[in-house]
C-alpha cells in the first residue's frame, strides 16, 4: 500500500500537514499565550491533524484506486499560505491545502461522489475515538501530567476532525460536498448534518 504513495506525494503531504497543524494551533490558542502553551497545542494539533488530514486524503486516494484510477495528493502553496494567514488574522482555518487529483479516462458521477464522500466519512469515524478519550479522561483517575493533556487531546481531535468533515462537505467550488450532493442528496444530508452537529456539539459540551 505504501509503495503507491510516491516520494513527491509524501513530501506534499508532509508540508501540508505541517502548515495546517500550525493553522489549527493558532486558532485553538486564541492569542495571548505563552510559547510553552503554543508548543503544546502545536504538538497536539500535529498529532490530531496528522491523523485526520492524511487519512482523509488517503481515503480519497485508495477509494479512487479501488475504481481503477490513479490518484495522488498535490499541495497548493497559495492555499497553504491562506490557511495560516486566515488562522492568524481572523481565527478561521481554511482547510484546503491541496487536493487528491484523480487521473483516468472517465469517472462517473457515482464514482466521483463515493470518492469524495470517503474523506469526510473517515473524519466522522475518527471523531469516535477522540470523543471516547475526551469523556473517559474525566471519568478515570489519571496521573497529574495526563489529567490536563488527555481531555485536551480528545477535544482537539474531536474538533479538528469535525471541522475537516464540515468544511469539506460544503457544497461549493471543488469541495467534496458539491460532488457528493450531485451523486446522492441523501448521503450528502447525512454527512453534512453529522459533521456540523458534532462540531457544534463539541463547543457546548
Amino acid at each position: 500500500m505504501l509503495e503507491r504513495i510516491t516520494r513527491r506525494e509524501r513530501s506534499d503531504l508532509l508540508i501540508a500537514w505541517l502548515a495546517i497543524s500550525v493553522a489549527f494551533s493558532l486558532v485553538f490558542i486564541k492569542g495571548g499565550v505563552t510559547v510553552e502553551l503554543f508548543v503544546v497545542y502545536l504538538l497536539i494539533s500535529m498529532f490530531t491533524v496528522g491523523i485526520g488530514f492524511i487519512l482523509h486524503e488517503m481515503a480519497h486516494k485508495f477509494t479512487a484506486m479501488k475504481f481503477g484510477f490513479w490518484a495522488e495528493f498535490q499541495k497548493n502553496n497559495l492555499m497553504l499560505l491562506v490557511a495560516v494567514a486566515m488562522a492568524a488574522l481572523v481565527g478561521v482555518v481554511f482547510a484546503a491545502p491541496g487536493a487528491t487529483m484523480i487521473y483516468g479516462s472517465y469517472i462517473s458521477r457515482e464514482q466521483n461522489g463515493k470518492i469524495s464522500a470517503a474523506g469526510p466519512a473517515i473524519n466522522l469515524l475518527l471523531c469516535i475515538p477522540f470523543a471516547i478519550i475526551l469523556f473517559a479522561s474525566g471519568m478515570i483517575s489519571l496521573p497529574i501530567l495526563s489529567r490536563n493533556l488527555l481531555p485536551l487531546l480528545g477535544m482537539v481531535g474531536l474538533q479538528v476532525n469535525a471541522m475537516l468533515a464540515a468544511f469539506n462537505m460544503l457544497p461549493v467550488s471543488v469541495l467534496d460536498g458539491k460532488k457528493v450532493l450531485a451523486w446522492n442528496p441523501a448521503v450528502f444530508a447525512v454527512l453534512i448534518v453529522a459533521a456540523f452537529g458534532i462540531l457544534i456539539g463539541s463547543y457546548v459540551v
